[in-house]
């Protein structure tokens, strides 16, 4: 029954959801404390999430910031890469490189903590990948409580030092002027500051089909597109990377988005 749920809600398997539209009713409002630019979700797609970087570094300077809307992870095959690249960015400059968490970081720290029980579910969803881009051989979504405990080991013995750490603490949120950005969206009932993590990182029901009362426009990846779009107080950058090398990053200062891809 949960399968069937998940199935209904993300396409014919959890690794092809169907893409949605964003078809714009009313005018969003762009207003920034200062121009930055935003990437959606790289699922594990260095390929793509490198020259980008660089593009966006290229064109809009080596200061403004850049904000990466979590999934880093699953699907793809260099998830291993992908975390390193971003942490060591977001490390060095946390204040110019921003890192989000999404629900696969969510998910991949729940295998680690209890791969048998809760964190089960990762493999379901791309884990299977991840594992296999730290060196980690694991074939199937089936398995016993024994061979989730050595590969849920073997995955922490793999993370570079640090980086679990660095994984549990990242925030759910980056706030500039009206612009919320998180990973998944927001609930549009509820104000901008009072908003749960667990939404913000997991999304909400309405958040796609019903547009806010304010001003507050949200930055979000989490739901493929079949494009870009700004619509009804959203900034939607999630075009599916890992199914179709399509990574797409927004330059938004007042009154104008960009999109890269």
């Amino acid at each position: 029954m949960v399968l069937k749920k998940l199935k209904s809600l993300l396409g014919s398997s959890p690794n092809a959801p169907r893409a949605r539209t964003g078809v714009a009713t009313r005018e969003t409002l762009l207003n920034p404390d200062a121009p930055f630019c935003a990437i959606g979700d790289a699922h594990g797609r260095l390929d793509l999430l490198a020259p980008l970087y660089d593009r966006i570094r290229a064109t809009y300077g080596a200061d403004i910031p850049v904000v990466f809307l979590g999934d880093f992870v699953d699907r793809g095959p260099e998830s291993a890469g992908v975390l390193r690249m971003v942490r060591d960015l977001n490390m060095a400059r946390p204040d110019v490189d921003i890192a989000l968490t999404g629900n696969h970081e969510k998910m991949m720290i729940e295998f680690i903590d209890d791969p048998a029980g809760k964190g089960a579910r990762w493999l379901t969803f791309g884990g299977i990948e991840t594992l296999h881009s730290f060196g980690i051989s694991q074939n199937s979504i089936r398995y016993d409580a024994e061979d989730a405990l050595e590969a849920a080991d073997a995955l922490e013995d793999a993370l570079p030092d640090g980086m679990l750490d660095w994984l549990r603490v990242l925030p759910a949120t980056w706030v500039s002027g009206n612009m919320h950005c998180v990973h998944a969206g927001m609930d549009p009932d509820i104000a901008a500051d009072a908003q749960k993590t667990k939404v913000m990182i997991n999304g909400h029901p309405n958040f796609l089909t019903r547009a806010r009362q304010d001003d507050v426009t949200v930055v979000h990846g989490h739901t493929v597109m079949q494009e870009a779009a700004v619509w009804d107080g959203r900034v939607s950058l999630d075009t599916g990377a890992y199914l179709n090398g399509r990574l797409t990053a927004a330059y938004i200062e007042k009154g104008t988005c960009t999109f890269l891809t």
